[in-house]
C-alpha cells in the first residue's frame, strides 16, 4: 500500500478537524512522537506510518457517526408558497442560485418545485409568458420527506438516493432542510 510522506499526517489530520491528541489516543502513538513526525523531526518506522494513515482511514469513515439531522440541515429554508406564481419561483432560483425549493401551503410543507418542473411545462408546448402566469401548484412535484431532528444522518443519507432534498422538522414545524450538497460536506 502507498502512502502520502509521513509530513502530510499533519495536512489530513487537520482537514479532518483531529487533533493530534486524538489521533494519539485512537492510534497509540504517543502525541509528542506525533508532533515529532509532523514536524519532520525524526523518521518514523514504517510500522508508525502505517498505524497512523490506518487510524486517519478510520477517523475518516467515523465522521457523521452520530450525527443528526438536525446537525446538518441548513438552519434558513428557502421556500415559496403554493398559490405564487411560476414567474416568482423562477425569480427566487436566480435570486439565490438554488435549483430546487420546498413549496408551502402556510406553514405546511405541500410539495416541491425545481427547474425541472418548470422546463417540463415549457417544453410541453405553453407559451413561456402563460406558464409564467400559473401558480406553482401547477408545477409542483411532491413534497420532500419530512424527518425529526434527531433522526440519524445515516437514516436521510439512505433516503437521498430517492429524493433531493429532506425537510427536518422539531415539534411539528420545519427547521431546516438538508440537500445532496449538504451530504457531501460529510464526505
Amino acid at each position: 500500500m502507498n502512502f502520502p510522506p509521513a509530513t502530510d499526517i499533519r495536512k489530513i489530520r487537520i482537514g479532518m478537524d483531529i487533533t493530534q491528541s486524538e489521533l494519539a489516543a485512537r492510534s497509540g502513538i504517543s502525541q509528542s512522537t506525533i508532533a515529532k513526525i509532523e514536524r519532520g523531526k525524526i523518521s518514523a518506522s514504517y510500522e508508525t506510518v502505517v498505524s497512523l494513515f490506518n487510524t486517519l482511514e478510520a477517523m475518516r469513515h467515523d465522521i457523521g457517526k452520530g450525527l443528526t439531522a438536525a446537525d446538518v440541515c441548513s438552519k434558513s429554508v428557502v421556500s415559496i408558497q403554493s398559490d405564487e406564481t411560476i414567474q416568482s419561483a423562477a425569480r427566487l432560483m436566480e435570486e439565490t442560485g438554488y435549483s430546487q425549493f420546498p413549496v408551502f401551503n402556510g406553514t405546511n410543507p405541500v410539495g416541491s418545485i425545481s427547474e425541472r418542473d418548470i422546463f417540463d411545462l415549457i417544453s410541453s408546448g405553453r407559451m413561456i409568458d402563460e406558464v409564467y402566469r400559473l401558480t406553482v401548484s401547477n408545477a409542483m412535484g411532491d413534497s420532500f420527506p419530512v424527518v425529526s431532528g434527531t433522526t440519524p444522518i445515516s437514516t436521510v443519507a439512505g433516503m437521498m438516493s430517492s429524493c433531493n432534498a429532506v425537510l427536518v422538522s422539531d415539534k411539528g414545524s420545519i427547521k431546516g432542510m438538508i440537500t445532496k450538497a449538504d451530504m457531501l460536506k460529510l464526505i
